[in-house]
Parts: C-alpha cells; structure tokens; sequence
C-alpha cells in the first residue's frame, strides 16, 4: 500500500496551554496513523512525504521506520520546517488541535514523491485523504497526479474525506472532492462529510447520499458513525447495507480513531475479506485507539485483536 501527505512533530499538553506545564512529544499525520496502523498489522506499507531537514524531521522519519513503514520516498527540505501540532485538553472529552504548518516541508509536497512510487513499484492500494489537497496548490497536483496514476497502473483508489475547516473552507474542498469521486473505489466519510463529495444534495439522510455517490461510480461507501460504528453501503451486498455496532470500550482519548478505523478497513480489504470481516476488524481498531492515548501508539498488532474480548481484568502471561 502507497500513501502520502504531511507528517508533524505533535506535543500534547497536560491541560491549558497558556498555562504552561508539561508536553509529550510525538508525531502525527492522517496518511502516517493509518500507514502505521497496517504496519503493525502485519501490511507492506510505503509513505512519502517531506520534512524539515531538522531535527523534528529526524524524528518523523525514525518514528515511521522504527514502526515498519518504508520511508525512501520521503524528501528533506532545508527551505522549510517540519510542520508542529498541539494538542490541548480542554475538558475531559474535549480536546483542541492548533497547526502550524502554514509554510512547512509538508505543505511544500510536489508530484516528483509521487511519480517515483509508481515508476519503482505501483502499488495494490493507493490511499488519500482530504487533508492533503487542503494543504497547497502543490500538494494539490500531487494528489491529483496520484489519482490519474492510480487508474493507469490498476491500483485501489481509498479515500478519507477528513475534512479540517482550519485548512480550507467547505467550498474549497467540495471543488476538489467532487472532482475527485470518479476515481475513488472506496469512500470513506463521516455522515456530515458526504455532502463534500456530491454535485447536489439527495437528502438528508445518509444512505440516500451514499446511494448517490454510488450512482457516481464509487465502489463502496463506508459511512462512520462515532460511537454508533459504522455501515457500509455497495452493490455487491444483496441485502442492501451493512452495520456494524461500535467495539464497546472505556474511551480515553477519541484522537487518531477514524484513522484506526480506515487501517483496520483497508487491512481486512488487503486479506481478502469482505464488507463484513472489513466492517468487524475496522471497529475493533478504532475501538484501540479510543482505548489508548495518542493518534498511533494504541494500534494493534494483528496477535493482538482478540484482546477486546477478553474479560475486564484480565492479565495475560
């Protein structure tokens, strides 16, 4: 699997940021969680990107390989910093994000990353998300030249809608995004970001949406719900749309869960399974990263998926 986009050196506060304290330091990115999230799971996975050739950049790209994923396409740029994200919780299920990557290696992404990752090795699953063409005009054509690849080399076209209102407007990214649909084979989206993809608006429900982005040539729609799981919406179920419940757990931090969710997705996807064991193992790594702190660290190995079923209490020798 092939993914690409802005990864940030990422400090979680301990409470108010304007009142000081402590901060953990880390890494976060849409595209990398889910690369790492696969990686774990056993997956091949090829990220690209670019870094500050700095210090947090160092740490980026060790993170990635210290956790599997194969980082030779990644690009170091000395004009321009690695891209910082703060966490700041809030209240005790409240947490905000403040970027600072305007201007950073990330943003500053260009086609040439994505070009040599077809030509050395096209690969089975191309994955995007939203986030990336919000970031620049390059990172932009990046993009769109990866989308164009993908449909000449045969390759899976996955897409996550993530739409972030502090990196573009709802307008900006439905020019994009419905430009986009033609060449995504699964859309990933949560129910208020279907619209995004959709020249006109069906209803307000989110099956009549999903059934028209079918309409449109998308493979299969999986629609995630929060805390209600998610269903999944396809002409090649006969009996129509599948749900699955959300894995019950004690949640500790909600960040990083959708991206859990789609490497959990796109994991059973690569194994061969259907809607179904898609749907089954998706929910039970997002259920992981709701049970641990962090975008990636909670994510599991493949021996450990079963462990959610195990009885509160448990201690495993």
């Amino acid at each position: 699997m092939f993914t690409f986009g802005e990864t940030m050196v990422a400090l979680r506060g301990s409470g108010p940021l304007k009142l000081g304290g402590t901060m953990q330091v880390s890494v976060a990115g849409a595209e990398s969680n889910v690369a790492i999230g696969l990686a774990r799971l056993g997956h091949t996975v090829r990220w690209a990107g670019a870094v500050g050739d700095d210090e947090a950049g160092a740490l980026v790209l060790r993170t990635l390989r210290a956790e599997g994923v194969e980082v030779s396409g990644a690009a170091l740029d000395p004009g321009a910093p690695t891209g910082l994200l703060l966490f700041e919780p809030r209240l005790p299920e409240v947490t905000r994000v403040h970027y600072y990557r305007a201007g950073s290696a990330g943003s500053r992404l260009t086609a040439d990353a994505v070009e040599a990752a077809f030509s050395a090795a096209p690969p089975r699953v191309l994955h995007l998300t939203g986030i990336t063409p919000a970031l620049s005009a390059t990172a932009r054509s990046a993009a769109a030249r990866a989308l164009r690849l993908a449909r000449r080399h045969g390759s899976l076209v996955c897409l996550d809608v993530n739409f972030r209102a502090r990196l573009w407007t709802a307008e900006e990214a439905i020019a994009v995004l419905r430009e986009w649909v033609p060449f995504v084979d699964v859309l990933i989206a949560s129910d208020d970001e279907l619209p995004l993809c959709l020249p006109e608006d069906p209803g307000a429900e989110a099956g009549a949406r999903a059934e028209a982005l079918l309409d449109l040539g998308v493979g299969e729609v999986v629609v995630k719900l929060g805390a209600a799981g998610a269903t999944v919406f396809s002409r090649a179920l006969r009996d129509g749309p599948l749900h699955r419940p959300a894995t019950p757990v004690r949640a500790v931090d909600a960040v990083g869960a959708g991206d859990a969710f789609v490497a959990g997705y796109l994991s059973a996807l690569l194994d061969g399974e259907g809607p179904a064991g898609r749907l089954e193992r998706a929910v039970t790594t997002g259920a992981f990263a709701v049970a641990s702190h962090g975008d990636w660290e909670g994510a599991p190995t493949r021996a450990e998926l079963g462990m959610l079923g195990t009885p509160p209490g448990t201690v495993v020798r």
